[in-house]
């Protein structure tokens, strides 16, 4: 399927800045195998955990994608956890493989498969096995969850936020896909004020095609997002050929300047080789600017 894609002005350098280090998101499902193939050299790779295959498949992703040179995070899913031994067995396979980094999220499962319901649990749980990590990612929520109140999101970050500093393990936040920037804005202003510190990526989709995207958006938790997105006309029109988060990402730069985003994080659905063509293209763009 042909790919609409835009190269970006000189006015939004830091949003290619972003483009050029953005972590690509794999689930291990389906074709994931060539989505792999298709991802640039070493690059930063986030691996998603299965509500009903668990972690096995992303460790086994992992694995294969650090031996091919890439920096792969494995997502860590509190609720797939059976029990206490298996966290054991995970702290010893990353201090094992070396792996530096892990984003831990509750998950999607219904309910807890084990003792650990939340993501807070299973990472407590986790640090007093000393697993070797130096930087622990966490899930943000500005576009809200669908089954827990705002006031909940704000308390179990912060906790993260306080736990992760008492091990001396660095942290950061990856919010949740969200098309509405000024929401987006609103709620990390908002999050400052209340004394969240660590840095955050901002959550985008990569360059799929309009049907995987909204239909897989409600189970990613961003129904409020998408109803947001189709009031947009406009925007919604141009992603009959597959959406481009060229647009998106300039606005969300502008809604967040100063205050502590670092990295972008794609959301690929798979679809990894029109999102690096997206990426290639902004790179190019920057670079024919900056000689222009």
């Amino acid at each position: 399927m042909r790919q609409r894609t835009r190269t970006l002005n000189p006015a939004t350098a830091d949003s290619a800045a972003l483009i050029a280090g953005m972590a690509f998101e794999l689930v291990p499902i389906g074709a994931v195998a060539a989505a792999a193939d298709a991802l640039p050299a070493a690059a930063h790779v986030t691996v998603t955990c299965s509500p009903t295959r668990g972690i096995e498949p992303t460790q086994q992703l992992c694995d294969e994608l650090r031996r091919r040179g890439h920096r792969p995070v494995p997502h860590l899913a509190a609720r797939t956890v059976t029990e206490r031994r298996q966290v054991a067995a995970i702290a010893s396979w990353l201090r094992t493989e070396e792996q530096r980094e892990v984003f831990v999220i509750a998950g999607d499962a219904a309910a807890a498969s084990g003792p650990y319901p939340d993501a807070l649990s299973f990472l407590r749980e986790l640090l007093d096995h000393d697993p070797g990590l130096r930087r622990i990612g966490v899930a943000a929520y500005p576009d809200g969850h669908p089954f827990i109140a705002g006031t909940a999101l704000t308390t179990a970050l912060h906790a993260k936020q306080e736990l992760l500093a008492s091990a001396g393990v660095a942290a950061t936040a990856t919010t949740q896909m969200c098309f509405d920037p000024v929401a987006v804005g609103r709620w990390l202003r908002q999050e400052r004020s209340n004394g969240l510190t660590m840095p955050v990526d901002l959550g985008i989709p990569g360059v799929v095609d309009r049907r995987r995207l909204l239909s897989l958006g409600v189970r990613l938790g961003v129904g409020t997002s998408l109803r947001f997105l189709r009031k947009q006309r406009a925007t919604m029109t141009a992603m009959l050929g597959g959406y481009d988060p060229s647009g998106l990402v300039d606005e969300l730069v502008a809604a967040t300047t100063d205050l502590g985003v670092t990295g972008l994080h794609s959301f690929t659905f798979n679809s990894v080789g029109p999102t690096v063509a997206w990426q290639r293209s902004v790179i190019d763009g920057a670079a024919a600017g900056d000689g222009a």
